[in-house]
């Protein structure tokens, strides 16, 4: 086996534990501290489900899809369609939670009254129902017929199967980079709004609190601007690299540069909880108080002793 393949597993291998692991403790943190009810950390939720799945689905089919399995074609087109899937849920997620924060922060006595809880949970739904037929689409015909018959007597390829037209103009231009831009600029507008309104100098004791409010969710904004600028820094370079080979014509990039752009993907889904432990306070919380009780074995009120 190529050594390049063999490094890339290995990777792969730990990433998938990673991503699992990592992601479990996060869905498991909101669910019992109840955070999950809030629209944000529901949508957090909805995040932290698609990384959980990169993980225990995505990246095992993605080194199947490297030439390891011997499947007929439509099951080969299947399971490549299944590996674009999670990363779409992970775009439509950020972009409801970027909406999310622009609606708290410009029209807060609004959203308190229009947001109820089953609004989330419809927004999830509606990100995971809108991802599949978008990720599936070469199904529908759009795949490689010709270069897929001649070579599909062996192994199942991702690229055999997945044209680089699909992945260029309606994977990336149209599903990650418009979802992309459309949230720098209303994260932008919800920065502006958060410093705008800080600079107003506190009067009576509403106005304190309104500001404490505001630091709080300039807080938060930041913290989740930082996820989505995990995600674009994580799968820009496989994208400009399929962008590349597209219209500089096949083979311009290397398959060691190839298989750094998948990895890349992947850690971005082993990152992500780090970023929530350590950066979001109801989640840090919860995530200690589950390690101390389920892995460290400490009580969680521990008695003083006499």
């Amino acid at each position: 086996m190529d050594l390049n393949k063999v490094i890339y597993t290995v990777v792969e291998v730990v990433l998938g534990v990673s991503c699992c692991l990592g992601n479990l403790l996060v869905i498991l943190a909101l669910w019992t501290s109840k955070s999950i009810r809030l629209p944000t950390f529901c949508l957090i939720a909805s995040l932290a489900v698609a990384d959980f799945l990169v993980g225990c689905v995505a990246v095992p089919m993605a080194v199947l899809v490297d030439g390891r399995l011997k499947t007929s074609i439509h099951t080969c087109l299947f399971i490549s369609c299944l590996v674009t899937l999670l990363p779409l849920v992970s775009v439509l997620s950020l972009l409801a939670i970027a909406v999310d924060r622009y609606l708290r922060v410009h029209i807060p006595l609004r959203y308190s009254k229009m947001v109820k809880q089953k609004h989330p949970c419809l927004v999830v739904a509606g990100c995971w129902i809108v991802a599949i037929p978008l990720s599936f689409a070469p199904m529908f015909g759009w795949y490689n017929k010709e270069k897929s018959s001649k070579s599909f007597n062996s192994s199942c390829q991702f690229i055999n199967v997945i044209p680089m037209s699909y992945l260029v103009y309606f994977n990336f231009f149209l599903c990650t980079l418009t979802p992309l831009l459309v949230m720098i600029v209303l994260y932008s507008c919800v920065f502006n709004n958060i410093r705008r309104n800080l600079r107003e100098k506190p009067g009576n004791g509403a106005q304190k609190q309104s500001q404490n409010d505001l630091r709080k969710e300039k807080k938060l904004s930041a913290s989740l601007s930082l996820i989505l600028a995990l995600f674009a820094m994580s799968w820009l370079p496989l994208h400009i690299m399929n962008c590349i080979e597209y219209f500089d014509g096949q083979r311009a990039v290397s398959d060691t540069a190839f298989y750094i752009g998948i990895v890349l993907t992947h850690v971005n889904s082993a990152v992500n909880p780090l970023v929530y432990a350590f950066r979001i306070p109801k989640i840090k919380k919860a995530s200690l108080k589950i390690c101390q009780r389920y892995i460290l074995r400490s009580p969680e009120n521990p008695g003083s002793q006499t």
